[in-house]
């Protein structure tokens, strides 16, 4: 079943907001109950002495909840929607704001009834910053953790529900790998089906470059669209604000035969940096004051206004 014609919305109530954060940390929570381990923690080294990664409840709600958010995303992933969810995002600005301003604003969204942390986006987000910076990674880095979330804007600007804002993404317009997080509810998803679009290669060519591949809509799309084209932020920055969610790619090793020698460098970097998204969030509540020492960032690499441009 196609998703309905995109309509301008009504920013969603504070409910609505707690229950799309809730699906975005019990997708979090799945994907590290799947992920390998690098036992020897080279990539992380802060981040595998202070939490152990596996320690995060694990229950089978989380599980249930997740799947059924799935089988809603991957029926209404289709082309189509894609298309029309770009020619939108490129005609419309929906708001203007310093990058301060949007993270004030995403501080709104938290998950009351999530068992394993009760902060909202401001904290999660100010931990991973905290812990690249931790960490000695580079200044850009610092920002990109400390903004790499933001696109969950679009959850009050015009987004049809949370299936087109959070959760794993993958490339559409060709076939859905089976190493896509239960790859069985693509099923009522018409493109599945499509004479083109459930071809191996579909509607691109090998090696055709990840840059020229439409992933599915939601936050890392939108955020990776509004930066690329109004920051200085060098290219692994925008691959990792782009790449974070795609697991399909960066961490079952899905798509390969789409990736040209370029992409190999960019997969290094969304691989470094995923450790700090998933698991750098903890109840230990960070001072904000103290860290709005991130605030010349914005200035380094001039990302001061969000807002809509083209091109996916």
């Amino acid at each position: 079943m196609a998703p309905g014609k995109l309509v301008d919305a009504e920013p969603c109530s504070v409910p609505d907001s707690h229950l799309l954060e809730q699906i975005s940390d019990d997708v979090d929570l799945v994907n590290i109950m799947k992920a390998k381990i690098d036992k020897s923690g080279s990539q992380a080294p802060h981040l595998n002495k202070e939490k152990d990664k596996s320690n995060f409840r694990q229950y089978d709600k989380a599980c249930e909840r997740v799947k059924e958010f799935y089988r809603e995303q991957h029926e209404k992933q289709t082309v189509a929607y894609n298309i029309e969810a770009r020619r939108q995002f490129q005609s419309k600005v929906r708001a203007r704001m310093t990058v301060w301003e949007a993270i004030e604003k995403l501080d709104t969204l938290i998950d009351e009834s999530d068992p394993d942390i009760s902060l909202s986006q401001i904290h999660h987000l100010l931990q991973s910053a905290e812990a690249i910076r931790h960490d000695g990674k580079p200044r850009w880095m610092q920002l990109v953790g400390l903004i790499h979330d933001l696109g969950k804007l679009l959850f009050f600007f015009g987004a049809q529900g949370q299936w087109d804002v959070v959760g794993d993404t993958f490339p559409v317009g060709c076939a859905f790998d089976e190493r896509i997080i239960y790859p069985e509810t693509f099923a009522n998803n018409p493109d599945s089906t499509h004479e083109v679009y459930s071809t191996k290669f579909g509607i691109y060519k090998p090696n055709c470059g990840m840059y020229n591949v439409m992933l599915s809509w939601g936050h890392d799309e939108y955020l990776y669209n509004v930066v690329k084209t109004q920051s200085t932020l060098p290219e692994e920055a925008l691959a990792m604000i782009r790449y974070h969610s795609c697991y399909p790619w960066h961490t079952e090793g899905a798509y390969k035969e789409l990736m040209n020698e370029h992409d190999h460098q960019m997969l290094k970097a969304v691989q470094e940096f995923n450790p700090y998204d998933l698991y750098s969030k903890s109840d230990k509540i960070p001072n904000i004051e103290d860290l709005k020492v991130c605030l010349p960032l914005f200035e380094l690499w001039r990302t001061t206004i969000f807002a809509p441009c083209s091109n996916y």
